[in-house]
């Protein structure tokens, strides 16, 4: 078991959907073990281990591990992904079946980051500035900037925080996920000179680059003034 993922009496590994917790690495010999993993488990061991539960699935009931994936609800009504985010032993990570949990989740986890509980008073949970993502990439990321520019190219809508979108950081949203995007945040040259927080796994295109598949990922911090 690791900071959110169970296994149940039937002997099913469950994955707490919805969250990203601290990762501890068994394989994979590029991998590390992900700091403060061995607490997020005891965490999650002493609020589980041993109690009922009761499943909660929306959309996806397994990823691609075979795992299953839903919310947990503990047998006296505790909600256990809400109170991880609370604790500070896990981020935020809301997929597009659980848009509707994505703005109390936010609020939990960052109740827990301003109080500097859990993983969020260790520097490597802390939350990147987009000048500094070049020796990161395959790894879950919060980052704060200004969007310098937008763009859109083969459908694709981007969002450039540096000159030079070859090497600089960017968010891309693929065309399936340009109408919630919309909805959601409105024109996209309207978040030209905005600042942002955006979460996401951090992989290399040109440059440093996280792929918006569900709005939420990304939060408008600051409203620029208009001229």
């Amino acid at each position: 078991m690791s900071g959110d993922t169970v296994i149940l009496g039937d002997g099913r590994t469950l994955r707490l959907s919805g969250i990203q917790a601290p990762r501890i690495v068994q394989s994979r010999a590029r991998a590390h073990t992900w700091p403060l993993a061995a607490e997020a488990r005891a965490a999650l061991s002493q609020l589980v281990l041993g109690r009922t539960v009761t499943l909660y699935i929306a959309g996806a009931r397994q990823d691609r591990h075979d795992r299953l994936l839903a919310q947990l609800v503990r047998d006296d009504g505790l909600w256990l992904q809400g109170e991880l985010l609370s604790r500070g032993w896990a981020r935020a990570y809301v997929s597009p079946d659980l848009r509707d949990f994505g703005a109390e989740m936010y609020a939990l986890e960052q109740a827990a980051r301003e109080a500097h509980r859990g993983i969020w008073d260790n520097r490597f949970y802390a939350v990147r500035d987009p000048n500094t993502l070049n020796h990161d990439f395959d790894s879950f990321q919060l980052v704060e900037g200004q969007v310098l520019s937008v763009s859109f190219g083969k459908g694709q809508l981007y969002l450039n925080f540096g000159p030079n979108w070859r090497t600089d950081f960017s968010v891309r949203v693929p065309r399936r996920s340009l109408k919630p995007f919309r909805q959601l945040h409105g024109d996209p040259h309207q978040l030209q000179g905005q600042r942002v927080r955006v979460r996401g796994w951090l992989y290399r295109h040109s440059g440093p680059e996280i792929e918006i598949t569900v709005p939420e990922q990304l939060e408008v911090l600051e409203t620029a003034p208009k001229p």
